[in-house]
């Protein structure tokens, strides 16, 4: 049956940033010093992306991509303009988001979430507010993202709250 979806488009200059605070002890067990981490992927991994995109999006129906080849994969991880940045906590994976900095200084946040495990535990305003301040460091004028009503139910506030402002709404049938 088919299901009525609003998209919304969202983007934010620098000056719009308003960061999340780092999670605390309370919410994640013994947080220490080095406990959370961010890396950059930088050896293209078409399981890996594949492997975020399926667990990630596994609760809010992401299944654009479910039916693509490894060769499909392959493809978008390794094109020119794309990186994949996965979030540690203790040394286990947590999250990713994957930039479109194809154009640097209009940076698109093309995929962004938690595994399901460590969903609630303040991780996400967090890793949202990593790949903000990331992309204005490297330069960006504008930072730009779509979610949409299929997303985690905390997916827009958690936009909204870090500075992010709605351009353009669209609804589709899926």
């Amino acid at each position: 049956m088919p299901t009525e979806v609003t998209i919304h488009f969202l983007e934010m200059a620098r000056g719009d940033f308003c960061p999340a605070p780092p999670p605390d002890a309370a919410s994640l067990e013994e947080l220490g010093p080095d406990a959370l981490a961010l890396r950059q992927v930088e050896i293209p991994l078409p399981e890996l992306n594949r492997f975020f995109y399926t667990e990630v999006g596994r609760d809010w129906q992401w299944t654009d991509r479910l039916g693509w080849t490894l060769d499909a994969w392959r493809d978008y991880a390794e094109r020119p303009g794309l990186e994949t940045w996965v979030g540690y906590l203790r040394g286990t994976p947590y999250g990713y988001f994957e930039l479109d900095v194809a154009n640097p200084r209009d940076v698109q946040l093309a995929y962004f979430g938690l595994l399901p495990e460590f969903v609630g535990r303040g991780l996400g305003g967090y890793l949202l507010s990593e790949s903000i301040r990331l992309a204005f460091e490297r330069g960006a004028e504008r930072y730009w993202v779509h979610t949409c009503t299929l997303d985690h139910p905390a997916a827009l506030a958690n936009y909204l709250k870090r500075g992010f402002r709605e351009f353009k709404q669209e609804t589709e049938w899926k």
